[in-house]
């Protein structure tokens, strides 16, 4: 073995990943993000569940059980409710993770020793489960003195028992893993495979000279775009059904939605991931760098969308970060129709976030394209 021509070709590569930015830009970004990912925006320990409050009692001993519950940080009021039902409305919209319902009869229940406090749990999600149930544990307020007055001695003298506070949970309360995952699923393989197929199409294109036979068409950018797009989104919802079909038939995954509903969405996420594939296919200049690019989008794709790790448990800059992915909007989609029943236009704003996308992406790669050789 020759010292010098081995040093030659060691230099050599050197001096081309150098001058390869995206081969830089990998070797230095992956270790950062992944970092920043894993040490700054998983939490496990949830806090700040989007949470409403039925209080029906209306007394100073509710509000101050309440004020207790807020106390903890586990939950934080975002919207108004008067009832159960209007919990379980807001709880299948997707809107709230928790719902609690403090009864008309309080503190008669409080000091009879009876269920006084009930909190509904959107229990598709088993880490949310896990956090709500810190909520059981926040002491129960003593009964008002005036009320152990009207009670026998023998009633009075009856202790606290742990029935005073239950914990209710909707969607899943065998808390089975694969009913919470397979929907997820669904968006996970259809971002791996329809942004890395429609991401080299533009580029094989080029290195396999068929570019020249293209420029000779008269084929407009647009025209030429969709027509990458279409074929890729019938294979996406082959993709959807054979997932469906070997979830409900292998792991017994309920779709209590529409079927209608499912499709429409596996079908936004679907063009959504084709067109940030086709911009990536306008910028990069070879198909092992189309995939190199492919790569930094499924990453956090699969870290921040709350497929993996709780979205709720994250920093606020990496949640604003986590809704311009669609995934993130997909699974909000997904399991809302699969699991909580819901229907797609009630969920109308992750509805509206996957057409933005879709629009904005397809018209940056039209607008990037250029039906030439470069």
């Amino acid at each position: 073995m020759n010292a010098r021509r081995l040093y030659a070709v060691l230099q050599k590569e050197f001096r081309q990943m150098r001058r390869d930015r995206m081969t830089l830009a990998m070797i230095i970004g992956i270790p950062i993000m992944q970092l920043i990912l894993f040490g700054y925006a998983i939490n496990l320990n949830l806090r700040h569940l989007p949470a409403a409050i039925a209080d029906q009692a209306e007394t100073s001993a509710s509000r101050r059980q309440v004020m207790d519950m807020l106390a903890t940080g586990v939950i934080d009021p975002v919207a108004n409710a008067q009832t159960p039902e209007q919990l379980m409305t807001l709880l299948r919209r997707g809107e709230i993770s928790v719902g609690v319902v403090i009864p008309y009869d309080y503190e008669r229940r409080l000091a009879l020793g009876q269920e006084a406090i009930q909190i509904l749990v959107d229990g598709s999600d088993t880490v949310v489960q896990s956090a709500a149930a810190q909520l059981a544990q926040v002491p129960v307020g003593e009964p008002p003195p005036e009320n152990n007055t009207r009670l026998p001695n023998r009633e009075s003298s009856v202790p606290q028992r742990q029935s005073s506070v239950s914990i209710v949970s909707f969607y899943n309360p065998q808390r089975v893993s694969a009913i919470n995952i397979v929907p997820g699923l669904i968006g996970i393989i259809l971002t791996m495979t329809m942004v890395m197929f429609t991401a080299v199409a533009i580029v094989r294109e080029r290195e396999r000279g068929n570019m020249e036979l293209l420029i000779a068409t008269p084929v407009s950018s647009a025209e030429l775009m969709i027509g990458k797009v279409l074929p890729y989104g019938m294979v996406g919802l082959i993709q959807t059904s054979l997932i469906l079909l070997l979830g409900t038939w292998l792991f017994g995954v309920p779709i209590r939605g529409s079927l209608l509903d499912v499709y429409i969405a596996a079908l936004l996420l679907i063009l959504a991931n084709l067109t940030m594939g086709l911009l990536i296919s306008t910028r990069a200049q070879s198909q092992f760098q189309a995939m190199q690019m492919t790569f930094f989008v499924f990453l956090p794709s699969i870290l921040l969308s709350g497929f993996m790790f709780p979205f709720d448990g994250m920093p606020k800059a990496a949640q604003w970060l986590a809704e311009i992915l669609p995934l993130t909007h997909f699974l909000r989609l997904i399991r809302g129709v699969m699991l909580r029943g819901a229907g797609v236009f009630e969920l109308w704003p992750d509805l509206l976030a996957l057409i933005a996308f879709i629009t904005l992406m397809m018209t940056l790669a039209v607008l990037r394209f250029r039906k030439r050789l470069d």
